[in-house]
């Protein structure tokens, strides 16, 4: 098939969030799979500096007074073709995609993605280099969201698919930008674009597109509901007969404990000695007793409450005083989760180390060296960290919510004798539902033929882009 894949971001050109690491892997792993794709960006400076791109086209974009160029080059370190739509007035800037250095939203975020909606209807109209047309376009998040709305209508087009990556990101604008993106007046209806009296480029992609999906089949179900649904759930509800969840993939060979050269000691996740030589170069990494019998907890993220940072805190705090585990935590966010962090680690300077910010090396030796990965998150529309952790033998406490519920199995007595429990799992977003759940992880420390047993199930899990290609394929496929 021919698949254009469009995007406001793709490691490791630019990124902000996860919507990167797809946007980076699936095409590859779609084109792998013997598929003819193009990825289509932005001309970002931060993705065209340095770099070599080949100018290959022009495109006349209704509404801009000069035409706008399209540069070709490929996603570094693989064959996947690129195109970057080349508007300098509106991506030559300094900032990350969305915000300006002050940290604000740009202000003609509608003018730049509007624009950048219209170049990937036209390349999906065959307007692109050698007149090459896609016989599916998929577009992600609300950045892209207008281009299934234009295309909607056209004689000849692609089958589209739109894939939600957390619905919580919406492209709201006031009214005026309809007459500004010069948007056609039937597209202004509440089946349509308007949002209570807001013009909402995400329904673009959820009224318009043939196909939604979303990153998780859990959270597919989720944002059905009044609780995740943001305004949005009555129009998923509608249309639920197209709506799907397929789970994201992580980059294998990024994140494989046997050869992992960020680690201390590359390992077999199974060798518990090998594991335990890299948790003893994380406690010394930190500061913390190497001589501490109980399990090492760790964290990864954002300190804000959508991730838990609270519940952490609080379910921490009393398994830390009374001296049974000790904990790692990497991550920046809120201040006063910061500051409470910190101030606790000063507390238990043996047990508890805090790390504020975000680096990648040490990233991965805390998914070698800890024994638990703590991810409480209130909602998940997939997540990665938990599948980072089953891959390395680390076992997952997770809020059953999203890619979480879908990933981690609780260990019960029926999952274990099934041998399926790779982890543990519970319900309510509180620091006492968490706290139970880390007294289970304590006690299951103390019978090792369990834990291995969790770990082992975890490892055996395929969480490979292959494996979610395969789905998006098929998906593909029935549209045709």
């Amino acid at each position: 098939m021919r698949i254009l894949f469009a995007s406001s971001e793709a490691h490791p050109l630019i990124k902000t969030g996860g919507l990167a690491d797809v946007s980076g892997s699936l095409p590859v792993a779609l084109a792998a799979l013997g598929h003819d794709v193009r990825l289509v960006l932005p001309a970002y400076a931060a993705v065209t500096r340095g770099r070599h791109w080949r100018k290959v086209g022009e495109l006349d974009i209704p509404g801009q007074r000069q035409p706008v160029g399209l540069l070709q080059g490929k996603l570094p370190g693989t064959p996947l073709p690129v195109w970057l739509v080349d508007a300098p007035l509106y991506f030559d800037r300094t900032g990350d995609p969305y915000r300006a250095p002050d940290g604000h939203d740009w202000q003609d975020n509608h003018l730049r993605f509007g624009l950048f909606s219209r170049a990937i209807a036209a390349l999906a109209q065959g307007d692109g280099p050698n007149d090459w047309r896609p016989e599916i376009l998929h577009c992600n998040d609300w950045q892209t969201g207008l281009a299934p709305a234009l295309l909607a209508e056209q004689p000849d087009r692609p089958a589209t698919v739109f894939t939600i990556h957390n619905l919580a990101y919406q492209g709201l604008f006031p009214l005026t930008a309809l007459a500004e993106l010069n948007l056609a007046g039937k597209l202004w209806n509440p089946e349509g674009l308007e949002f209570y009296g807001q013009l909402s480029f995400i329904k673009g992609g959820l009224a318009y597109a043939d196909r939604i999906n979303t990153v998780s089949p859990s959270y597919a179900r989720e944002i059905r509901t009044p609780q995740f649904g943001y305004g949005l759930e009555g129009l998923l509800n509608h249309r639920s007969h197209i709506l799907s969840g397929i789970l994201n993939g992580i980059d294998t060979d990024v994140w494989n404990p046997r050869t992992d050269a960020h680690i201390s000691q590359p390992y077999d996740p199974l060798d518990r000695p090998a594991k335990g030589h890299n948790r003893a170069a994380l406690r010394a990494e930190f500061g913390l007793d190497d001589t501490h019998p109980g399990p090492l907890f760790g964290h990864i993220g954002r300190l804000v409450e959508q991730k838990g940072a609270d519940l952490i805190v609080a379910a921490l705090e009393p398994l830390l005083t009374d001296g049974r585990v000790q904990a790692v935590v990497l991550g920046s966010g809120e201040k006063r989760f910061e500051q409470t962090l910190e101030r606790l680690a000063a507390r238990f300077p043996q047990r508890l180390g805090v790390r504020i910010g975000y680096d990648e090396g040490l990233a991965h030796q805390i998914e070698a060296g800890a024994d638990a990965f703590l991810m409480p998150s209130r909602f998940e529309p997939c997540g990665l960290n938990q599948m980072y952790s089953l891959r390395y033998g680390t076992l997952p406490v997770v809020r059953r919510t999203g890619g979480l519920a879908d990933t981690v199995v609780d260990a019960t007595s029926e999952t274990l004798a099934a041998g399926t429990a790779n982890g543990f799992a519970f319900d309510a977003a509180s620091a006492m539902e968490l706290g139970v759940a880390l007294e289970r992880v304590v006690d299951t420390w103390t019978h090792p033929q369990i834990w291995n047993a969790l770990m082992a199930a975890g490892i055996a899990q395929d969480f490979s882009w292959e494996r979610s290609a395969k789905q998006y394929i098929a998906m593909y496929e029935s549209l045709l």
